[in-house]
């Protein structure tokens, strides 16, 4: 007799994708949604601006009391939180992918606080009162405290792991706001400056703040974008991306210094806003998937919209005054992290 057959177990189909199915065309809708909110950013306000008069306040102010509300306080909050905004998301996908960390953040692995730190340190010390001095210390706080989270976070036998490094930043950012606390207690001078900072905002800010910093953001997100195709080699694994050309060593230290770039120049302008570099990538990898070549796009024009309308949510629910930036990003980000903890979205990628 033949020897009977034994079927194989079926193979399930593969689950299908969660990408939208046309990349391009939801990248030029979401840059549409971010001129949008721009838009709203400087319609929406204690006082509520027609949209006429606000573009005319943008292109031809005229003088009155609306052009000079649109050319002194919006425009440039607007501006900066675009600028700010591209960079936090750009420096959280970053992070992520050089650490292969799904929980990698500038500001939950320390390195926003850092920055701070060191731009306290300035004006407390040194009554330093120029953005480009607080810019210069904040790359150096940014890269401090990044080398300082990766050593703690890699000691040991079993090495780094996203929980590892998340602990790690955490006990540093308590180090670190503990530092600027009492920087500020120890000069009255310092608290003045700092006080925004603290949580982070856009409020207060000109639109030489804006200039001053533009060159670093332009310069770290042109570095960031170059990197699409190394960080998707080095994603198979070191051996495999060699192979295919990709240098692991000058990948991860290009990487390191568009972060501590984008990073440095955010958090000197607006400071430590937290949350923003965790949700953007995360969203975006849901919507294309892990392909660089979409995803830091695709978070260089999500984080600005996500954060201008936190402003704009800020502006709106304590209106005639207002919440920080910061308090907001805290407050929408915070359950996302839970969320993936709960879920066990912790592995890395």
């Amino acid at each position: 007799m033949p020897p009977p057959v034994v079927s194989s177990p079926a193979v399930p189909p593969p689950a299908k994708s969660a990408c939208i199915p046309d990349r391009p065309a939801g990248l030029g809708l979401l840059g549409l949604l971010l001129l949008l909110t721009v838009l709203a950013s400087i319609v929406i306000g204690a006082k509520q601006i027609p949209p006429g008069e606000a573009l005319a306040g943008v292109f031809a102010p005229d003088g009155s009391e609306n052009a000079l509300i649109v050319q002194q306080l919006r425009l440039p909050r607007t501006l900066l939180g675009v600028g700010v905004g591209m960079a936090l998301g750009l420096a959280g996908a970053l992070m992520q992918a050089l650490t292969r960390n799904p929980l990698a953040e500038p500001g939950l692995l320390g390195v926003n606080g850092g920055a701070a730190v060191a731009v306290v340190t300035v004006i407390a010390l040194f009554r330093a009162d120029d953005v480009l001095v607080y810019v210069w210390a904040a790359f150096l706080g940014a890269a401090g405290a990044a080398a300082l989270v990766y050593a703690i976070g890699t000691r040991g036998r079993s090495g780094a792991s996203p929980a590892r490094l998340v602990l790690a930043g955490a006990g540093i950012n308590a180090v670190f706001s503990s530092l600027t606390a009492g920087l500020m207690l120890l000069s009255p001078r310092s608290f003045g400056g700092f006080r925004f900072w603290q949580v982070g905002s856009l409020s207060g800010r000109d639109l030489e703040v804006f200039l001053r910093i533009g060159p670093f953001l332009l310069a770290g997100t042109v570095l960031a974008l170059l990197l699409a195709r190394p960080l998707n080699a080095l994603a198979l694994g070191e051996d495999t991306g060699r192979a295919l050309g990709a240098r692991p060593g000058r990948t991860r230290a290009l990487g390191a210094l568009a972060v501590v770039v984008l990073c440095g120049a955010a958090t000197a302008a607006a400071g430590p806003i937290m949350f923003l570099g965790l949700a953007v990538p995360f969203t975006v990898r849901a919507l294309v998937g892990p392909d660089q070549r979409w995803v830091l796009p695709y978070s260089l024009l999500l984080a600005p919209v996500l954060l201008l309308w936190a402003d704009i949510l800020g502006r709106v629910v304590a209106a005639p005054g207002e919440l920080e930036t910061g308090l907001v990003t805290a407050f929408l980000g915070a359950p996302l992290l839970a969320m993936m903890v709960r879920r066990g979205r912790v592995p890395q990628l």
